[in-house]
Parts: structure tokens; sequence; C-alpha cells
């Protein structure tokens, strides 16, 4: 019989969620607007979108062996605190301590970008891969990193905050807030650069070849090509994924974006890498936080 954990995705404006077994099969998927501003706010919902999840889906009987969450942002395993600056400002919450009190099952908490990494190379485009990169653009920026079959944290579990990569020597305010990639090449920059209220209005009015929202594609495609080259002259990976919410339309995006990477990255490490889409969609995140709490609680899952 397969075991199973609830699994969480909680992004910057939405909050994903399902049941995972050690085949990698979802139950019960489900999708919401995430609670924001308020952290005992968010803290609740995961506690009933967890207790939802188990009442609904048929475990023949079994118990949920434990919970899987993913925040935007950092996870710091030694305090338990999370910092997600797109759900709660700047301030760090005791995410792990919070929902401990509330559920008696063990929490095994990560950032985002692990959780995708780590989903596209159990069940995804990375499958069997050792050195990868999956790059999530949405709401924010990040870059989940495998090097050698390991996670890449860092000494403060920071590693992979690609939106603050340096790309404009003229530095605006809101880089100091959020990074200058993030700020240059996220979703809510493409809308800025749109004049749009979302990144969506502007890939639609680009898709109708209306000139502005073209141009503002073209140039967050430059930016996003500009950083995936830093990453790969970094890191010579295998493999760069990208995901997250505005490379659901990667096609709009992906030819600009080798292009950059072959202008400015080193080239052995340009020639080697492969640029592609995610396999798994927004699968990935729920895929990722059940394999990181299968291998966390030590469980045998299937390959």
């Amino acid at each position: 019989m397969r075991q199973s954990v609830v699994a969480i995705d909680l992004g910057g404006t939405k909050l994903a969620s399902a049941a995972v077994d050690t085949a990698g099969q979802i139950s019960l998927h489900t999708k919401r607007e995430a609670k924001r501003g308020d952290p005992r706010a968010s803290v609740q919902q995961i506690v009933e979108v967890f207790r939802e999840t188990i009442a609904g889906v048929d475990l023949n009987g079994r118990s949920v062996l434990g919970l899987g969450v993913l925040v935007p942002g950092v996870y710091f395993a030694d305090s338990g605190n999370a910092w997600a600056p797109n759900l709660w400002r700047h301030e760090q919450v005791p995410l792990r301590a919070e929902l401990e009190r509330e559920l008696d099952v063990p929490v095994v908490i990560d950032s985002d970008r692990a959780g995708y990494v780590t989903g596209e190379r159990w069940l995804g485009a990375a499958k069997g891969l050792t050195e990868v990169v999956f790059l999530a653009v949405g709401t924010g920026i990040g870059a989940g990193i495998v090097a050698r079959g390991q996670l890449l944290r860092g000494v403060d579990d920071v590693a992979g905050a690609v939106g603050w990569f340096a790309l404009n020597p003229d530095a605006k305010d809101l880089y100091k807030h959020i990074g200058c990639w993030e700020a240059e090449a996220a979703g809510p920059a493409l809308a800025r650069r749109g004049n749009a209220s979302s990144a969506e209005d502007v890939i639609t009015a680009a898709r109708k070849s209306h000139p502005a929202a073209q141009d503002a594609v073209r140039q967050t495609a430059k930016y996003l090509g500009m950083g995936i080259a830093n990453i790969v002259s970094l890191l010579n990976p295998e493999m760069i994924v990208l995901g997250g919410g505005l490379m659901r339309s990667a096609d709009l995006f992906i030819d600009s974006i080798k292009r950059e990477v072959a202008e400015w990255a080193q080239p052995i490490a340009a020639q080697r890498v492969r640029v592609v889409t995610t396999k798994l969609g927004e699968d990935a995140g729920l895929l990722g936080a059940a394999r990181l709490t299968f291998d966390r609680l030590s469980i045998e899952v299937n390959h």
C-alpha cells in the first residue's frame, strides 16, 4: 500500500494543495487565493487546507504521514522561521512552531525553489540529472539549485535568491526591497512595463500584436535571459527548467532567453546547458513538497 502526505505550495498569490503518494500520484488537487498580510491567517489557512484534504481524499483506511509546505521566500531550517516578503512583508514568521502546535503530524517546510527543483528531478524534465537549476518566475524570482545531486542552500539558507542579481547599474528604490532582477523581470515588472494591471493582461495584448505589449515582453525577456546567462556561467548546469506563473506563457520568452544566454554566458557552459520549460507545470511544487517530506521521514518512494 502506498503511503501519502499532504503537500501545500504556498505562493505569493495562490495556495495549491493535494495528497501525494510515494509514486507521485496526486489526489484532491485544490487551488485558492493565498491569505496575505497576516501570518496568523496564513497559518490557519494551511491548517484548514490540511484538514480538508485528509477529510476529502480516500486513503483506504491509511493515515496521512505528514505535511509538506513550500513558502515563497526563505525558510530557515535551524529556527523554523519563514521569510516571505510577498506574503508578510519582512517579518520572520515561526511557521514550523505554529503549524506543529496546530497539527499532530510531522511538518516539513522548505522554500518553493527547493521544492520545484526537487519535483522536476523526481518526476519531471530533470529526472536523473545531478546539475540542475529550476528558475521560478512569477510574483517573484527564485532558483532551486542542485549541484552534485544535492540541494545548494548556502550558510543562511538563502542560496538561490537570484532575484537580487544586479543587472542595472542605475539603482532604483524598488531594488532595495525585492532585488534588481526581480524588479525588472518578474510578473509585476511586466505589468508595470506594459502599463497594465497584471502580467496576464500584457501577455494577452502581446498575443494580439499590440506593439507596446510586445515591446514590454521583449524587454522583460532580455532581462530574464541576462540573468539566466549569469546562472549558466556561475554554475555550469546540465539543465535550467523554467517555471512559475509567468512561464505559463514561456513560448513568448524562451527564444529570446536562449539568444541572450548564447550572447552573454560563458561559451562552453552556454553550449552545454539545455533551457527547457517545466514538465510538471504547477504540480512541480506539490510533488517537490511531498518528496522532501518523504525524504525527511525516511520513507522510500518510487523512482
